[in-house]
């Protein structure tokens, strides 16, 4: 069952991240000049629902036009549970919040999900790492990410490789405040919110308990 928005910003997000969506795959497939000028106003009423819903400036969030209002579908992004023999998950501290969370970002295209969230990994850490089983598909919406938009967000279990020793700098440390591992039930007290849930199902597969978490 879908969580519904709390707040009446948070339903305004959601329409206009809907709208978004309608617009792009119009854009796409339109091919009649007036169709086209239809989907680009829905796209601006979109944008402008979506700064009064967060509080940006309009001109930055018109500054996403090609990166995202452009983009239709939800983004897809992959997650690394890196948990090793002890028991211990690798974890970062994200430098745009100061929370920790497992390693991980948005796909590119060409990866699959499992290389995209072993690529994160590394370039977060430097850590180099092998997916080992597939936690879950969650949804944004309903696991406590906070996002402008929708997102899949693909978690895989990882076995470390090297020792679970960084075998290099991490190229995106701009990113990362510090990494560490933690037991289970020893985690930093300021976990990201999208990684409350998915961190206990990570644990759940690498304990072997249960199939692949969806939608529940």
């Amino acid at each position: 069952m879908n969580e519904q928005p709390t707040t009446p910003a948070q339903q305004i997000a959601l329409w206009a991240d809907k709208l978004r969506d309608v617009s792009a795959l119009g854009l796409m497939f339109c091919k009649s000049l007036h169709d086209r000028e239809g989907f680009e106003k829905i796209q601006e009423i979109a944008m402008e629902m979506l700064a009064l819903a967060t509080g940006e400036p309009f001109e930055r969030i018109q500054a996403l036009r090609a990166p995202i209002f452009d983009h239709p579908t939800p983004f897809s992004v992959g997650d690394a549970a890196i948990i090793d023999d002890d028991g211990h998950i690798l974890l970062i501290q994200r430098a745009d919040n100061r929370k920790w969370a497992m390693p991980g970002g948005a796909l590119m295209v060409g990866e699959t999900p499992a290389e995209g969230a072993v690529r994160e990994a590394f370039e977060e850490t430097g850590v180099r790492c092998e997916p080992v089983a597939l936690v879950g598909v969650f949804d944004s919406r309903l696991c406590g990410t906070v996002s402008r938009h929708q997102l899949y967000q693909f978690v895989f279990l990882c076995q470390a490789l090297d020792g679970g020793q960084a075998v290099e700098p991490p190229s995106h440390a701009i990113e990362v405040l510090g990494s560490g591992w933690f037991a289970e039930h020893d985690l930093p007290d300021d976990v990201d919110p999208g990684h409350v849930s998915r961190i206990p199902e990570a644990f759940r597969v690498w304990r072997g308990e249960g199939g692949v978490y969806f939608d529940r």
